[in-house]
């Protein structure tokens, strides 16, 4: 036999190797632990197939071949956003007298563009969302007003002004509690 069939013979072998080592779950290989105590967790234990069923760690089932987990994980949310369904619609529905100039459902964004208020025209504001769970918590939620007021001369430049702490706090539970009522009415 020729250098040049061994060498296939040997890059063959090795494609199958390779082939057949990408089939395994790298998940399996590492011991999942919570807490302290190093015990395994209840879905770990599961079937004795680190929490899978047999179905999931096979090639054709799901998230095999033409799948992947996160696209299951997604399809099984129910929602087409990275954040809270319900804090995004609600975060929405809070500021909808003001202008949008960026919303992102996969990064959890809502920036607002400057609004004037009828009754301080000397004053605008300007409004950032954060949505930082998938769960409706609390503290999933982040606020951050921004405050301008206009020169002592009119037609003067806008200067920042400070912000009450309270307007944040506010704007985040007028939030929370209509992503509360969206969730109650959902029947969730």
């Amino acid at each position: 036999m020729s250098a040049f069939s061994n060498a296939i013979r040997l890059s063959l072998l090795g494609l199958a190797v390779l082939g057949l080592t990408a089939c395994g779950d790298p998940d399996a290989v590492k011991e999942k632990r919570t807490g302290t105590s190093g015990d395994r967790s209840r879905r770990d234990n599961t079937a004795g197939l680190g929490g899978r069923t047999q179905e999931e760690g096979t090639l054709f089932g799901p998230g095999g071949l033409f799948g992947t987990r996160a696209n299951n994980k997604q399809e099984s949310s129910g929602t087409g956003v990275a954040v809270n369904a319900y804090l995004w619609r609600a975060s929405l529905d809070t500021i909808n007298f003001i202008p949008l100039v960026s919303a992102d459902p996969f990064g959890g964004v809502i920036i607002t563009d400057w609004y004037t208020p009828a009754e301080s025209p000397n004053e605008r504001m300007k409004v950032q969302i954060t949505i930082l769970d998938r769960e409706l918590r609390a503290d999933g939620v982040r606020v951050a007003v921004f405050k301008q007021q206009q020169g002592p001369r009119n037609g003067s430049a806008w200067v920042d002004a400070q912000v009450d702490p309270r307007t944040n706090t506010e704007i985040e539970n007028a939030i929370l509690t209509r992503a509360r009522q969206l969730r109650i009415a959902s029947g969730s």
